[in-house]
C-alpha cells in the first residue's frame, strides 16, 4: 500500500513538472554579432563603406540627371544667333555632365566636325568615370564579404575541434564547443548579409549610370545635329 502511494506521488510530481512551461531564451543581434569575433568588425566596416559609397554615388547620379528640359533649345537659339558666350555661360551655370560636354563642343566650334565630336565624347567618358568612382570598391565588397564570412566559419570549426581535442576522459561538454560553433555560424550570416546588400546596391548604381550614359549619348547626337543645321 505504501509503495503504491509513493508511486502515485512520484507520477503526480513528474506530471506537474511536465506541465510547467519551458522558458525560452532569445538573443539579440548585438549579442549574436559579438560571437563572431574580429571578423564581424571587418564586416561592419565593409558595410559602412558600402553604404557611404552607395549614398554618395546616388546623390551624384541624381544631380547628373537633373537637367532643365529647355537646355538644348536655349543652346540651339544661342548658337543660331551667334551668341557663343551666352551658350558657354549657360553651360557653366547648368553644371551637369551633358552641359560639360556641350561646353567643350562649343569651344571647338569652327574646327572639323570629327574634332568636335571627339572632344565631346572625351569629356563624356571623363564624366562617366566620375560617376563610377567607388563602384570597384563596392564590387569588391560584394565578392569579398561572403569569403570573409566563410573564413570565420573555418576558424570557428578549427576552434571547435581544438576544444574537443583538449577534453579529457572522452567527455565533451556542449558549452566548450559553443564559442567556435557560434563564430562559425554568425560570420557566415554576417558575410552573406553584407555581400548581398553590396551586390544589390552595386547593380542598382550600374543601372542608374547606364541611364546617364544613354542621356549623354543622346545629348551628343543632338548637339552634333545642331551644328549641322543650317543657320
Amino acid at each position: 500500500m505504501l509503495l503504491q502511494i509513493d508511486t502515485i506521488a512520484l507520477a503526480e510530481e513528474l506530471l506537474t513538472q511536465a506541465e510547467e512551461p519551458v522558458q525560452e531564451t532569445s538573443i539579440n543581434l548585438w549579442e549574436m554579432a559579438q560571437y563572431g569575433g574580429w571578423i564581424m568588425v571587418i564586416l561592419a566596416i565593409l558595410l559602412a563603406v558600402a553604404c557611404y559609397i552607395f549614398i554618395a554615388r546616388l546623390v551624384v547620379i541624381k544631380q547628373a540627371t537633373h537637367e532643365d528640359k529647355s537646355f538644348m533649345d536655349r543652346i540651339r537659339d544661342y548658337i543660331h544667333d551667334g551668341k557663343i558666350d551666352s551658350a558657354l555661360n549657360l553651360c557653366k551655370q547648368t553644371d551637369t555632365p551633358s552641359a560639360h560636354m556641350i561646353e567643350k563642343g562649343i569651344t571647338r566650334i569652327g574646327r572639323p566636325m570629327q574634332d568636335v565630336q571627339v572632344a565631346v565624347e572625351n569629356v563624356g567618358n571623363l564624366e562617366v568615370g566620375r560617376l563610377e568612382k567607388g563602384l570597384v570598391i563596392m564590387a569588391t565588397i560584394a565578392g569579398g564579404a561572403p569569403m570573409l564570412g566563410f573564413l570565420g566559419t573555418v576558424l570557428g570549426m578549427v576552434q571547435t575541434f581544438y576544444n574537443m581535442a583538449q577534453t579529457s576522459g572522452g567527455i565533451i561538454e556542449i558549452s566548450a564547443l559553443s564559442t567556435g560553433m557560434y563564430q562559425a555560424m554568425v560570420t557566415t550570416i554576417g558575410g552573406l548579409i553584407v555581400g548581398i546588400l553590396a551586390m544589390f546596391a552595386y547593380n542598382y548604381l550600374v543601372a542608374r549610370i547606364d541611364r546617364v550614359v544613354r542621356l549623354l549619348e543622346s545629348r551628343t547626337l543632338e548637339f552634333m545635329d545642331l551644328l549641322n543645321e543650317p543657320a
